[in-house]
């Protein structure tokens, strides 16, 4: 990976498993996956799931800014969420964080996400 930079902020999570916050190749970064941890406790926020998501777009601003960018820098975007009835609100709350043009987008239903989290969000970015 020697044109490969690893991109490491303490204002997101740290890592739990074995893989980066994020990895920077030429002007492409690739975001992890980020769940509604707050970064302090490492602990799921408190509240609903609109509190849960505005976690994930916090955590995700965190390393983009880390990254030399900003949300706004992310091209694709890839939302996981154990209820897709959530999608909704995922969009609203989306809207404050994004002005367009949107990223390219996937929101994927699943079964279950690391710590209980109903919301996990990973993207990737174009700092050129």
């Amino acid at each position: 990976m020697s044109n490969h930079s690893v991109i490491s902020t303490d204002k997101a999570p740290q890592a739990i498993g074995t893989y980066s916050q994020a990895i920077k190749a030429g002007s492409t970064v690739y975001l992890s996956g980020q769940i509604p941890l707050v970064p302090d406790t490492m602990e799921l926020v408190e509240g609903d799931m609109e509190a849960q998501i505005e976690q994930v777009f916090s955590n995700l601003t965190a390393v983009c800014e880390a990254a030399g960018g900003n949300l706004q820098d992310i091209v694709k975007l890839n939302i996981f969420l154990t209820d897709l009835g959530h999608f909704a609100l995922v969009n609203e709350v989306m809207a404050r964080h994004f002005k367009q043009p949107y990223p390219a987008r996937a929101a994927i239903g699943v079964a279950a996400l690391p710590k209980g989290a109903q919301v996990e969000m990973d993207g990737i970015m174009d700092i050129a």
